[in-house]
């Protein structure tokens, strides 16, 4: 629909509608019945009649205007009153009205005393900073009447400020609410994948001091995985800080989670500068980093499916909706993401008998690289490697419910069999901190999309629902010490625009609340007797057969319930120490443990491999299928991102230096 509207504004702007030039004849000029010469009008002050500029706050204007339309027909037959009437579709209702406000300054300035009065330079320059972006997002060029220095005038000319009147409404409409109360604008409509960009771009700008965006890759047909990242030192981890993730958009075709994290993304900016002090604790206190899209390129066909949806001319609605729940579900390679991690449950499930073998931390095995790898797949597992994130969630829909690792059963003939980890407790908490903070998700009450949860409160062991391999949150639990749960955020998986606002009021009170259940359990740092921090020491917890390591700095977390643990810290070449510790019911923030380690001899013994080796967990991509990511590059639009060819590890572990031909390449 707006690339139809962007056509027709085009072609328009390349013609000119003009009256027929009247012509007196010599005969009826010599009567004195008409004249050849044109008499000079004095311009005077005229009612505003332009029916896209009533709402200015002056009611009088003046022909000709600045852009030398003589009258109100004239200017209304032009390209640049058609462009105003279309801004609102053209931009997703963004930068609305200021566009549309500082546009008719232009066509219709204020008049007084028979004099025109020009719109602010300082004005236009404002705009033109804070909207931009959003006329990049469509590949449109900035008006060229909006031209700040050929149209406007300065402070000292005399110019006035066509958004005055709408500022000082908004003053006083916050003024009105109470101090504890701060208010934050969100603009509830559907983003493109290049106004996605453009607005976390935006967001961390305003909020330079507690975000900044990133890249972790590119999606199979070239769009960028972009996170942007809010903490009170953005860029780097800080010590017993603990580091979190939520996942939108992994099937394409799935998008309330990727629009819900957008919202998210502009409140905690918005929020933190208004002086919200849970948001100011929450930040302060947490590295959170946000990955509103992992399927772009699903998203782009999903999108263009319910666009189409809406042409008067397609009468199929129902294949529409059916198509719904499948097109764009997948990457552009056609696969399934949440089936393309490595099944390291298989694994689990082999050899969880043995005492002997390491149940956590478990090596991608070589064969996974001969598969088909999705390069979304790879860089989110690059990105969980790459972090010490302690808890995730990632976001889908078609159903309202949470469900918790393991999501492939235990039995392989069996689809639906409970099939729990050594985490089920501290798991099933995970899920009900969501599903509880939730406005309708844990009701008894609330209609559900086929299948029943409210016997069990609106979560699940993902295994007992349907079991697959493959998926992204046993791949988390299993590889690192990362706990995830999956949310299910509603029967329609691309809701109307309707009912955006809505489900950002369900799920608001459940994302917070989930940002800050990560502050539970225990922390530390285990260093040795000099002081110095011990990276990839284990934690263990009697009784739950999964360690967590220790970070570069040394620090661990460990998700626990309340009640009371026995600890144990080692490390290879070191002692082993533990403590007793108890977890109060209602604790606000976790525990602190430290644990200090003695150096021992090292002696070879059986339980060597219980620790990850550099030929196992820290052998990532051994066939460099995927490695022309290397070291982060700045791009011109200010994201880190990864980029190194592909022959740069060749030439790296060879010690050999490339021909300079090839080094030109890069």
């Amino acid at each position: 629909m707006h690339l139809g509207l962007l056509v027709l504004f085009l072609s328009l702007a390349k013609s000119c509608w003009c009256a027929p030039q009247q012509t007196c004849h010599p005969g009826d000029e010599f009567l004195g019945r008409c004249s050849n010469s044109v008499v000079e009008e004095k311009p005077a002050c005229t009612e505003m009649n332009l029916g896209y500029c009533n709402d200015m706050e002056y009611s009088r204007t003046i022909f000709p205007n600045i852009l030398g339309h003589r009258t109100r027909m004239e200017a209304e037959s032009g390209a640049e009153y058609l462009l105003l009437s279309v801004i609102h579709g053209l931009l997703n209702g963004e930068c609305s009205p200021e566009i549309r406000l500082v546009g008719c300054s232009v066509l219709a300035s204020p008049c007084q005393d028979d004099k025109m009065i020009r719109p602010c330079r300082t004005t236009c320059e404002a705009l033109r900073r804070d909207c931009v972006h959003a006329f990049e997002a469509i590949e449109m060029a900035w008006p060229y009447f909006l031209d700040c220095d050929r149209f406007f005038a300065s402070d000292q000319e005399g110019c006035f400020d066509p958004l005055a009147g709408m500022k000082a409404r908004q003053e006083l409409a916050l003024s009105s609410l109470s101090p504890e109360e701060p208010s934050t604008i969100i603009q509830f409509t559907y983003t493109s994948n290049a106004q996605m960009y453009s607005l976390l771009k935006r967001t961390a700008a305003k909020c330079s001091h507690i975000s900044h965006v990133y890249s972790i890759g590119r999606s199979t047909e070239g769009r960028d995985l972009l996170v942007i990242e809010f903490s009170n030192n953005p860029g780097q981890h800080e010590l017993l800080e603990p580091e979190i993730k939520l996942v939108g958009n992994m099937h394409g075709n799935e998008v309330l989670g990727r629009q819900l994290l957008i919202y998210l993304s502009q409140y905690l900016c918005s929020e933190y500068n208004l002086g919200n002090q849970r948001i100011q604790t929450i930040i302060n206190n947490t590295r959170i980093h946000i990955l509103a899209s992992m399927n772009p390129d699903g998203y782009e066909l999903a999108a263009s499916e319910v666009e189409d949806s809406n042409d008067p001319e397609l009468n199929n609605q129902e294949g529409h909706l059916l198509n719904g729940w499948t097109n764009g579900r997948t990457n552009a390679q056609n696969l399934d993401l949440n089936r393309n991690f490595p099944d390291l449950t298989s694994v689990f499930y082999r050899n969880r008998r043995s005492r002997h073998y390491r149940i956590d931390h478990i090596p991608i095995p070589d064969a996974y690289w001969f598969g088909k790898v999705a390069p979304e797949t790879y860089a989110v597992m690059k990105w969980i490697r790459s972090l010490p994130f302690v808890q995730s969630a990632s976001l889908h829909g078609g159903e309202l419910v949470v469900s918790y690792p393991f999501d492939f059963s235990r039995h392989p003939h069996e689809e639906r069999m409970f099939s729990p980890t050594p985490d089920e407790q501290v798991l099933k908490q995970l899920a009900r901190t969501y599903a509880d903070a939730h406005v309708t998700m844990s009701n008894n009450d609330t209609d559900r999309c086929g299948a029943s949860f409210y016997r069990t409160r609106g979560i699940i062991n993902g295994a007992l629902w349907y079991s697959f391999a493959g998926g992204m949150s046993d791949f988390n639990y299993l590889h690192t010490n990362c706990l995830e749960i999956t949310v299910e955020l509603g029967c329609d998986k691309f809701p109307p625009e309707s009912e955006l606002y809505p489900e950002w009021k369900n799920n608001k009170e459940a994302l917070l609340t989930f940002l800050e259940s990560v502050h539970r359990g225990i922390k530390g740092v285990v260093k040795d007797v000099d002081g110095n921090a011990i990276k990839d020491a284990t934690i263990s917890v009697r009784g739950i057969r999964k360690d967590v390591t220790t970070a570069e700095d040394g620090d661990y977390w460990r998700l626990l319930n309340p009640g009371t643990h026995i600890l144990t810290a080692t490390a290879k070449g070191y002692s082993r120490v533990s403590k007793r510790v108890h977890l109060p019911h209602h604790m606000t923030k976790a525990g602190r443990v430290d644990f200090v380690l003695e150096r021992v001899p090292v002696e070879p013994d059986y339980d060597d491999h219980l620790f990850p080796t550099i030929d196992t967990w820290d052998r990532f991509d051994p066939y460099n299928q995927f490695e022309r990511y290397g070291e982060p590059v700045i791009t011109e639009g200010g994201i880190e991102r990864e980029e190194k060819p592909w022959w740069w590890n060749y030439f790296s572990q060879s010690g050999i230096s490339p021909p300079n031909w090839l080094l030109r390449t890069v």
